[in-house]
């Protein structure tokens, strides 16, 4: 992080509202021991099917900002600007797919300026912080700060200790943005006397959350138990270890996630056990890396994460296996660091959703992309993707097949 006084020109115009009655030595002193860091991006989606309904192409934009102000040796004052969207605290899109009638769905239009966090953070016991106020839910169901993803927010106190080799973690928050932020479906509608209804997430709903994280060797565990008043509680264990042998480096992770949805979420939907299971390996052998993940979902239920990015999910590109029930995702990847600046790897994934209730046959989804990443320095890089994928009975009993593709951009401060 940099000093405020050094910051870019991104955050000299994000406190550029600052009032002009205040004096140059008054603003000077207020930004003495702030430091900045954040990130810009621009992302660049564009996916073209036998479905046109599925199309998109699309233009994405977000900028991160966060300000670290030391207000005593014990308190820090922490906010966090975006420049994005005001819902999720995700990308600002605009689409740029013709409509039926020929006009562009979207015009070039300005992102919305927000605040996302607010807090304090405590650090006056030893070996221990407290945050208090609006912050990031930094749990493994969710994501508390994301370069180019949405965001998941609550207000409340989330306190942090370590007891030798483990770290303890407990959180009360009053109210999120759970509603309005994430990948949570509560198994979509169903119909009750004939009446569709939806599960609805809110917002002031109370979440409380514990959990333990510890360090044996080259292993790291940790299991973390969470509950929302009158919506679910879960659980998720997780280990992964790292070895370093000299010319070959491995790793090798699992996470197992259990989500109970409550009776009395809504008195028509009935209570469902979902579960989520992965495991993950990796192997680095000089300048070639290759990559195998698989994750399973119970026959009740797949719900595991509150966003699809959070480590009790398990996602491809365009495929998911969070909150689908009876299938299964595989997912393989090689690559090679050709020049110490280039990365190039091949990926495929395979989502397999088996017949039940609400499907009629065994169902196949494929995706296959070539990525290209080029870092230009060590706070400037992107990749760029290229695919094809293959989606089983996807559209009035036909299968949806496409080609896509993405470019993105990052810049970090």
């Amino acid at each position: 992080m940099k000093k405020f006084a050094k910051m870019s020109l991104v955050a000299a115009v994000a406190v550029a509202g600052l009032s002009t009655t205040s004096s140059a030595k008054a603003l000077e002193e207020a930004i003495k021991n702030v430091d900045v860091s954040g990130t810009v991006v621009y992302r660049y989606d564009d996916r073209s099917y036998d479905d046109k309904d599925t199309d998109l192409a699309n233009n994405n934009y977000k900028i991160g900002l966060t300000l670290k102000s030391k207000v005593n040796d014990d308190v820090t004052a922490v906010t966090r600007f975006i420049v994005g969207s005001q819902a999720d605290g995700g990308f600002a899109t605009l689409g740029t797919t013709e409509s039926d009638n020929g006009n562009i769905a979207q015009s070039d239009a300005q992102a919305d300026v927000s605040l996302s966090n607010v807090y304090f953070s405590y650090t006056g016991i030893a070996n221990t912080t407290v945050n208090v106020g609006k912050q990031g839910l930094t749990t493994p169901w969710t994501v508390a700060i994301d370069a180019d993803g949405n965001e998941q927010t609550g207000t409340g106190i989330l306190a942090l200790t370590n007891v030798g080799p483990v770290t303890l973690a407990g959180a009360y928050f009053n109210n999120t943005n759970l509603n309005a932020s994430g990948g949570l479906k509560l198994n979509g509608t169903k119909y009750h006397n004939g009446t569709k209804t939806t599960a609805v997430l809110a917002g002031d709903a109370n979440v409380i959350t514990v959990g333990a994280m510890a360090n044996i060797g080259p292993v790291a565990l940790d299991a973390w138990y969470l509950d929302m008043e009158d919506t679910f509680d879960t659980y998720t264990i997780g280990a992964l270890a790292k070895f370093d042998l000299d010319a070959v480096k491995l790793s090798i992770g699992a996470r197992h996630t259990q989500l109970d949805i409550d009776n009395a979420l809504d008195k028509n939907f009935a209570k469902e056990d979902n579960s989520l299971t992965k495991v993950e390996a990796g192997v680095k052998v000089g300048i070639f890396g290759a990559n195998v993940g698989y994750g399973w979902t119970d026959s009740e239920g797949g719900l595991a994460a509150l966003d699809n990015d959070a480590n009790s999910g398990f996602q491809g590109w365009t495929m998911n296996l969070n909150g689908v029930a009876d299938a299964s995702l595989l997912k393989v990847s090689v690559d090679a660091q050709v020049l110490p600046s280039l990365n190039l790897a091949l990926n495929y994934n395979v989502l397999e959703k088996d017949k039940n209730d609400a499907r009629a046959k065994d169902l196949t989804d494929k995706e296959m992309y070539v990525q290209a990443s080029y870092q230009m320095s060590k706070n400037f890089g992107g990749y760029v993707r290229l695919g094809k994928a293959e989606l089983e009975d996807a559209f009035d009993g036909k299968d949806n097949d496409g080609t896509i593709g993405r470019l993105q951009v990052q810049y970090s401060f």
